[in-house]
């Protein structure tokens, strides 16, 4: 009983060696090796899209905060060293200002003294800056 018990586990281990020689063997062909570099390619294309795309969203965003910390969005005219409680100028949205698929707000909502100062904040400004 032993005997064939040992046998039929040789004769398993024999198998298995064999089917697992004949799929490294068949991994290694030609035209498993193209197939295999080109599903990789695809891969790796198809990274570089995705990279591409998050930079591109990384760069609007950080365009529009830019764009509305120098009141370069149309709703702010801001001086040098602009921060919220600092001296700000109100101004109408300017359509060219606005991101792609904006629409310029009606013309009841926006504020009607363009000019204005809207806080007496004095700044000091620094001789490097440009006013």
């Amino acid at each position: 009983m032993r005997r064939i018990f040992w046998m039929a586990v040789g004769a398993g281990a024999t198998v298995w060696t064999i089917n697992k020689a004949n799929r490294v063997a068949r991994s290694l062909t030609p035209g498993s090796l193209a197939e295999g570099a080109a599903l990789g390619s695809l891969e790796v294309g198809r990274a570089v899209r995705h990279f591409r795309d998050e930079v591109k969203a990384g760069m609007l965003q950080r365009e529009l905060e830019l764009n509305r910390q120098l009141g370069l969005d149309g709703s702010v005219l801001a001086t040098p060293g602009y921060t919220e409680d600092a001296k700000v100028l109100r101004a109408a949205a300017v359509r060219s200002a606005l991101p792609r698929g904006s629409a310029p707000a009606p013309a009841e909502s926006i504020d009607r003294a363009p000019l204005e100062l809207q806080s007496h904040t004095t700044i000091k400004l620094d001789r490097n800056e440009d006013l």
